[in-house]
């Protein structure tokens, strides 16, 4: 994917920026991360930032979870922690360094937020992912190299990509986001695919493939 493809979604989500003026901070995606119509990992997956590609951020929410970014002239919400920039010279955590980069605070109206997942559960969340390889990433793209024994990426055949669209599970909702390399809790049930290494769980409303041994991610499918 090259290009963040989302759909606007008007008025949903209105944010107001405190302190300093609208930055315009530029910043990479250490992987391929989604982009959110909201702060949270229970909102829909309104497109994605292929790894290594740019965007613009607006500002990020005062717990320096989410921040809101800008890429192609769409806006949606993407998770902080994958997200870094130049800073004297140096590759840092966007968040890590807000104040330097100058990166306001921004609000969420959830009120007008109309693309929440519900879920089978109400979209609550139930626990956290284990970080992913957030520090590794900086000076390289993470999970570049897992799931394939000569350094590519994992690409799994079309009778998998099917057989866990067609065999859909209960989503489980969990702190962070859905990126190769961040580890699956024990308390999500992982199921099995014929044939097949790898099993599957929908996590935060996305299947995703997990290495059942490690329980570590290693292809989101979109």
């Amino acid at each position: 994917m090259t290009n963040l493809k989302a759909i606007l979604l008007g008025t949903a989500g209105a944010i107001a920026l405190t302190g300093a003026a609208m930055a315009q901070t530029t910043a990479s995606a250490t992987t391929e991360l989604n982009v959110r119509s909201g702060p949270g990992p229970n909102f829909e997956v309104i497109g994605a930032i292929p790894a290594d590609g740019q965007v613009t951020v607006n500002g990020c929410t005062e717990t320096g979870n989410w921040c809101q970014v800008t890429m192609d002239g769409t806006t949606g919400w993407s998770y902080a922690q994958y997200l870094t920039s130049d800073y004297e010279g140096q590759r840092v955590v966007v968040v890590e360094q807000r104040e330097a980069l100058n990166v306001p605070v921004t609000t969420y109206d959830g009120a007008e937020a109309t693309g929440v997942v519900t879920g089978a559960a109400g979209g609550a969340v139930a626990g956290a992912l284990i970080g992913g390889p957030v520090g590794a990433a900086i000076g390289g793209v993470a999970g570049a190299a897992i799931g394939g024994g000569t350094g590519d990426a994992l690409s799994p055949d079309d009778r998998v990509v099917t057989y866990v669209r067609d065999n859909q599970v209960d989503p489980v909702y969990l702190d962070g986001e859905v990126v190769v390399g961040a580890g699956v809790p024990d308390t999500v049930q992982l199921r099995e695919i014929p044939d097949y290494e790898y099993q599957y769980a929908y996590v935060n409303g996305q299947p995703v493939l997990i290495e059942p041994s490690s329980r570590q991610i290693v292809y989101v499918v979109r």
